[in-house]
């Protein structure tokens, strides 16, 4: 068996309105409404919308043979729900064919599995449930954690609660000599099967694909094709690992993006040995070649694959600690603004805003910020979350007093 799992990460974080010092104790309500609905309306309309179209033809197309992976944010789900109905419907349309998986993850797209072990478990419950009400019953199987962070300790936590395999990144420092293009597992819990991204061939698509100075600039499925060909025989899983808003939002429709997608399936299947396939059927049918170690967390993110981009300087990991350390008495509120604005506030996002990382991976990191610097992004979300924890121990008063 050799074969291509194509897995897409969705995700729209909440968007904190500008909160000033003076807010604090008066405005209660954080979210930017009119940028979050602007810009899921923007997205759909560029990637959302004409991509499912588009998985949806080729699913058709193929009739079993093509298959594709997504984890949906709890955030996104949120939004679509209430900005973007037409594009909730889209992916259900799609998973209703059977050849999509859907995976589970942290309803609030958070870090949780970095700090508590009770908020990860239950963040995860959470979205679970969310999966199961919008796609009719669904379970997911597989997990993906946000922004495909894993490390040993934390792939035992989602074997324990249940999930047969985890995503993470291929990266270089981990892998060494071995190659990404295997099922291995974890080496705390060989229960759990463990995909890595390859990426290499994902980024090709993902970020190179329009980029003129790139030496094999332009990107044509027979030069794709030719790659995946040059793939040892015995290397068994390609694991293209990417943002769903490559196609159309971060590579522009007029960059062929949807055409190359369009073309190749027929490619791979004319021209190579691969077949397409979820996570759950490469666990099914390929046997782990060994364990994955993995002592230090790993991500997705920029040139280092570690947790920099999220907690790598003062700012990020002041603001960090000062959320956690509500847990236990947001834990105690049965009040749904709460709830919501605990689970919103979680979002790595709003930690990326506050990186400081200024040279290779820099202008990515502008690029996804609604912040002039990293200096207001802190500052913005320190206010709201002086003002939450405000709320947080009056609530709890009133609690105590009952």
């Amino acid at each position: 068996m050799r074969t291509i799992c194509f897995y897409f990460q969705v995700h729209q974080p909440y968007r904190i309105k500008p909160y000033r010092f003076f807010d604090i104790g008066e405005d209660h309500y954080y979210w930017d409404d009119f940028s979050n609905r602007t810009i899921i309306r923007k997205v759909a309309q560029k990637c959302y919308l004409p991509m499912n179209a588009l998985l949806l033809e080729l699913i058709q197309r193929y009739q079993g043979k093509f298959k594709v992976t997504f984890s949906l944010s709890g955030t996104f789900l949120d939004q679509m729900e209430a900005y973007a109905p037409d594009v909730l419907e889209s992916f259900q349309r799609l998973v209703a064919t059977g050849q999509v998986e859907l995976l589970n993850e942290t309803y609030g797209h958070a870090l949780a599995s970095l700090k508590s072990k009770a908020e990860f478990t239950d963040m995860v419950q959470k979205h679970q449930e969310k999966i199961s009400r919008l796609f009719n019953g669904y379970t997911p199987k597989v997990f993906r954690n946000t922004e495909l962070i894993y490390s040993d300790k934390i792939g035992e936590m989602v074997a324990d609660m249940g999930y047969e395999a985890i995503l993470t990144e291929g990266a270089k420092h981990i892998l060494g000599w071995k190659s990404p293009n295997y099922v291995y597992h974890n080496s705390l819990n060989p229960k759990l099967k463990v995909l890595l991204k390859n990426f290499r061939l994902s980024d090709d698509i993902a970020f190179r694909f329009s980029n003129k100075t790139w030496e094999d600039y332009p990107l044509t499925t027979d030069k794709f094709i030719n790659w995946i060909n040059a793939i040892p025989k015995e290397e068994q899983t390609l694991n293209l690992f990417m943002d769903y808003e490559t196609f159309g939002e971060h590579q522009w429709a007029e960059t062929g993006i949807f055409e190359f997608m369009r073309a190749l399936p027929e490619s791979v299947f004319k021209h190579s040995d691969f077949s397409f396939s979820t996570p759950s059927e490469i666990i099914s049918q390929v046997s782990p070649v060994g364990a994955i170690h993995v002592p230090t967390p790993i991500s997705w993110a920029d040139e280092e694959r570690d947790l920099t981009a999220w907690l790598g300087n003062d700012l990020q990991d002041e603001a960090f600690d000062r959320l956690y350390e509500l847990e236990d008495q947001v834990k105690k509120i049965n009040d749904p603004d709460i709830q919501r604005d605990w689970k919103y506030l979680q979002t790595s996002d709003h930690f990326y805003y506050m990186c400081t990382k200024f040279f290779s991976d820099g202008s990515v990191h502008e690029y996804f910020s609604p912040y002039d610097t990293p200096y207001d992004a802190f500052i913005n979300y320190m206010n709201v979350l002086s003002d939450f924890v405000l709320r947080v121990k009056e609530k709890v008063k009133e609690v105590e007093k009952v």
